[in-house]
């Protein structure tokens, strides 16, 4: 029952019909392409969405004979047009992680319905408080629930909502697999949405805030949050999102060496492979998000070595932009 709770929950939250729970984020990500792909299929995705998802493309996918086209998410024209040659999923991961680039979802599902494809999309950074793909055009909305829905980083989990004869597929796809979410975890997240869209607020905030602080600074040379006005596809944020989330991303200058003394500097900052909590978390993507992917891989997708993925919680702004201020005195 309390998953189910859990599932009714999150459909009420997106605008959906129907809603599933999976053990994990990579859990919901992956029974729900497989419950739907089969040999001779053609998948229109990105190039740089979350590492994981990244493997199934390059690696997994094609290994059963699925044709996968992925695309730069800032050429809209090309994916557009790759839809439009005829696909049977077209799978959108916005704000990507953790370059945080924005896909136009009301133009990629127009173009999708019109050859007859399902649209995914993965909204693990907005959350429904920042953002409702259903509301846009999508079929279905997948979430890693580790992150930003539980909020505490203490329960693993993943979610899926949308139409309720697409999620009835995946569930019967998901039972026979064994992903479902443990009850223990599913009560921990029912316990995190209680206070998602307080928290949601002050992400972004704290979000925004730093980022401004960050793009202003003399050692930083790149910055990527949405809801700067600087960002290169920031209008099609402002079209389709309430708010910008509490994800970050920003290089020093310099080679990893910096990056590996301005964290180690940190004093607010808990250093590891996760997002999404009250606290303040922060890594490197090749050695978190990107982990399983090359060198050669991440540089293909536009990550740099010197990047920083920044979760900003819910201290005080001031505190970690001061905190941040005297790491980067060091460098």
């Amino acid at each position: 029952p309390v998953t189910e709770l859990l599932e009714e929950k999150m459909r009420c939250l997106d605008g959906a019909e129907a809603g599933c729970s999976f053990s994990t984020g990579m859990a919901a990500i992956s029974n729900t392409l497989n419950a739907f792909l089969v040999p001779g299929m053609r998948v229109v995705s990105q190039k740089d969405t979350y590492g994981g998802t990244s493997s199934l493309f390059l690696h997994f996918l094609p290994q059963r004979g699925i044709t996968i086209h992925l695309h730069e998410t800032t050429d809209t024209d090309g994916m557009e047009s790759a839809i439009r040659e005829g696909c049977d999923l077209v799978y959108l991961e916005t704000p990507t992680n953790p370059t945080l680039k924005i896909v136009d979802i009301r133009r990629m599902t127009r173009a999708a319905h019109e050859v007859g494809a399902i649209v995914v999309v993965d909204n693990t950074f907005a959350t429904p408080i920042n953002q409702l793909p259903i509301a846009l055009g999508a079929d279905l909305v997948v979430y890693s629930a580790t992150k930003f829905l539980g909020g505490h980083a203490d329960a693993l989990g993943g979610i899926l909502t949308g139409r309720s004869d697409l999620v009835k597929k995946v569930f019967h796809y998901r039972e026979i697999h064994g992903a479902s979410m443990d009850p223990f975890a599913a009560f921990l997240i029912l316990r995190g949405l209680k206070t998602l869209e307080l928290r949601m607020l002050r992400h972004n905030d704290n979000a925004r805030q730093i980022a401004e602080y960050l793009f202003h600074h003399p050692k930083i040379e790149q910055v990527n949050y949405p809801g700067l006005p600087q960002h290169p596809q920031h209008e099609i944020a402002q079209s389709q999102m309430n708010g910008y989330g509490g994800v970050l991303s920003f290089a020093p200058k310099g080679d990893y060496r910096n990056v590996t003394a301005l964290l180690e500097s940190l004093r607010l900052v808990r250093l590891a492979a996760h997002l999404g909590s009250v606290d303040t978390i922060a890594g490197p993507p090749r050695t978190t998000s990107h982990v399983e992917n090359t060198a050669e891989e991440r540089a293909q997708l536009g990550i740099p070595e010197n990047l920083i993925r920044y979760s900003a919680g819910i201290e005080n702004a001031c505190d970690l932009i001061r905190d941040l201020e005297a790491g980067l005195s060091h460098l």
